[in-house]
């Protein structure tokens, strides 16, 4: 069960966004927003393909340019 506990003299407006948070970074919100209608199968994978594509961006837009090039002439195969 998820909850937050609330501490001594604090606002229920900052224990519920503490919830929200929580609840947020774990992806239960976005299941339940889900979970509300049908999805059918090709929604299923143009969302998956538009999240897949947003998790690359991310992990692209921290690799170093130098690592990157020095990967892809490791992995390319040497002439001769």
């Amino acid at each position: 069960m998820r909850g937050v506990t609330m501490k001594k003299g604090e606002p229920v407006d900052r224990a519920l966004k503490r919830l929200k948070t929580k609840l947020d970074t774990e992806g239960i919100l976005e299941e339940m927003r889900r979970r509300r209608s049908f999805e059918t199968p090709t929604e299923r994978k143009q969302r998956k393909l538009r999240t897949a594509s947003k998790r690359n961006k991310v992990r692209w837009r921290y690799t170093p340019i130098g690592s990157a090039a020095a990967a892809a002439e490791a992995a390319a195969p040497t002439e001769g």
